[in-house]
């Protein structure tokens, strides 16, 4: 831009502040050869009979008022001093081509379904559609991508199924936009190679670890002993945690000294790290102490001699307990669960040890097989002296064993112990500790479990609680209880049954078979049923889901 432009338009902005009756606009310098285009643009304009002026002045005239050539002045100048721009002499930097995908694009009604689910449409299924379409080896259309890693971006948990379907080309664009940069590392593929341990961000770190602990243990280790005491420790917890793959007795070693860590998350990872390892030393400190809490004892009840378990809670905290990870005040001390009475310090100590116990440690006390373990009376017994306060105490006894021994089979994943607890009928009062044990049960055995625990539950305020334990899908005999607690609950016109169902339906409306979509249409058809408003909503969103599958098995 020129130096007189550049000086009009420093009098075009003093004049538009003190205003144009105090301040007369300057004339607009005209450029080279712009004199005899507009004399004869004017002769034209004066030949028509239309008026030269941009603005229409305040007299109606054709010339405009001062406010008027001070706006058309702007105007102008305003588009020379963009033209006049010179671009820097940087020559940008190429962008690298969009790799090729190695897995064909969803079929085109999937793509069209997927289109209508980010405008909003059912906008809660788009994390099944895309584990759905992953699972079937399909990717997302590109078109769609800039939209999906928008939700993404302001969505934490989309980002692992985004990243399972977006393909090579979602990852490319998320390298374009640093808005997307969550992309890279938020699969199981951090992307890069060894140098991601070196300068990834924190989840591209844990990322890469998860991967190298699957495949070599060993050098994973190494690799976090070498930076260890660099890190900060929410960081040391991040990385701890992915020893949870490949974890082995070759790890007690480091994960012992993780225990003397001035980080409280990275101890706590560390010592339910050790639970889960077999023959460790610390899970032989815990099976001391477990065995100084449950002592069997031959007794005699109604003239026959059988064993029981004497349950002895821990009378002290020490620093030995604090350090292998009962803390002295353990979570849940006090609070009331499903009504019941509060759980005192010493029942939370006793369910810590025993969540924290090898399994063997049992049959090999007992000698007797967990399905017998299991249903051993405890305590005083029922049949004790002492009557409701002796029955009180075993009932106690018993559902603080049972609730630390559901723990420990979760922990340690073992299917026996697990179907022991659910089949033997135990724990009755605390039926989401059972849920919790579905998942370890062979897929073969889950549902029909689940089914059995909900007709347990069934009409109480526990059903809701137990189902949100159960993940889905919810199929075979499974969703054939969840459809009759629903329709019990529907058939029922107080307002507590009609809570019961608008949350079951929201609960059941990701979770539940699509295929069930058809057995709930009578109980919406009822013409004399006050059916609340989420059955036909979960009917609507079953069949939704029904389609989208469908779609994405062709």
């Amino acid at each position: 831009m020129t130096a007189l432009n550049e000086s009009t338009w420093n009098e075009l902005v003093t004049a538009a502040l003190l205003g144009t009756e105090r301040r007369d606009p300057p004339p607009l310098p005209q450029a080279p050869g712009e004199a005899a285009a507009r004399t004869s643009a004017e002769a034209a304009d004066e030949t028509g009979g239309r008026t030269s002026g941009g603005a229409t002045g305040a007299t109606g005239g054709g010339v405009p008022d001062k406010a008027g050539r001070l706006l058309d002045a702007a105007a102008v100048l305003a588009v020379r001093r963009r033209a006049g721009l010179v671009p820097s002499g940087a020559v940008p930097e190429p962008i690298a081509l969009a790799p090729e995908e190695d897995v064909p694009v969803v079929p085109g009604p999937a793509a069209a379904r997927l289109r209508r689910i980010l405008a909003g449409e059912q906008i809660r299924v788009l994390p099944e559609w895309l584990d759905a379409a992953a699972s079937r080896g399909f990717r997302v259309p590109a078109q769609s991508l800039p939209d999906l890693l928008e939700r993404g971006r302001t969505d934490r948990m989309l980002r692992p199924p985004i990243a399972r379907a977006a393909g090579r080309r979602g990852v490319w664009l998320a390298l374009q936009n640093t808005d997307w940069a969550y992309l890279v590392g938020a699969g199981d593929d951090p992307g890069g190679g060894a140098e991601v341990w070196e300068t990834g961000t924190r989840n591209r770190r844990v990322a890469y670890l998860t991967m190298l602990r699957g495949s070599d243990p060993a050098r994973a280790r190494d690799l976090l002993r070498g930076t260890w005491t660099a890190e900060p420790a929410p960081d040391r917890a991040a990385f701890l945690a992915t020893f949870a793959h490949g974890l082995s007795l070759d790890d007690e070693e480091f994960l012992e000294a993780a225990l003397e860590d001035r980080g409280k998350d990275v101890r706590q990872i560390a010592s339910d790290l050790l639970a889960r390892v077999p023959a460790s030393a610390y899970g032989e400190r815990m099976a001391a102490r477990a065995r100084a809490c449950l002592v069997p004892e031959r007794r005699s009840a109604r003239g026959r001699r059988q064993t029981w378990i004497r349950v002895e809670p821990p009378r002290a905290h020490d620093e030995d307990m604090a350090r292998d990870g009962v803390p002295f005040h353990p979570s849940g001390s006090f609070a009331p669960r499903g009504g019941g009475r509060p759980v005192g310090t010493r029942a939370a100590w006793l369910r810590e040890i025993l969540a924290r116990t090898p399994l063997s440690t049992w049959t090999d006390l007992f000698g007797l097989p967990p399905m017998e373990i299991v249903c051993l009376p405890l305590g005083g017994g029922p049949g004790g002296s002492g009557g409701s306060s002796a029955q009180n105490e075993w009932a106690s006894d018993a559902r603080d064993v049972h609730i630390g021994w559901a723990r420990a089979a979760l922990a340690q994943r073992d299917a026996d112990w697990a179907r022991a607890l659910l089949k033997g009928g135990v724990m009755v009062d605390e039926p989401e500790a059972l849920a919790d044990l579905l998942s370890v049960l062979p897929e073969s055995e889950r549902d029909a479990a689940a089914a059995d625990l909900i007709r347990w539950v069934e009409g109480q305020p526990d059903l809701l609680r137990v189902l949100e334990h159960v993940p889905g899908p919810w199929t075979g005999p499974l969703a054939a209880a969840v459809l009759a607690a629903l329709a019990a609950s529907a058939e029922r016109p107080t307002r507590r049954d009609e809570h019961l169902v608008t949350q079951l339906c929201r609960l059941a409306d990701l979770r539940l078979d699509p295929s069930a979509a058809p057995r709930l249409d009578g109980l919406a058809a009822e013409p004399d049923a006050a059916v609340p408003r989420a059955v036909p909503e979960l009917i609507a969103t079953l069949r939704f889901r029904d389609e989208m599958l469908k779609e994405l098995s062709t």
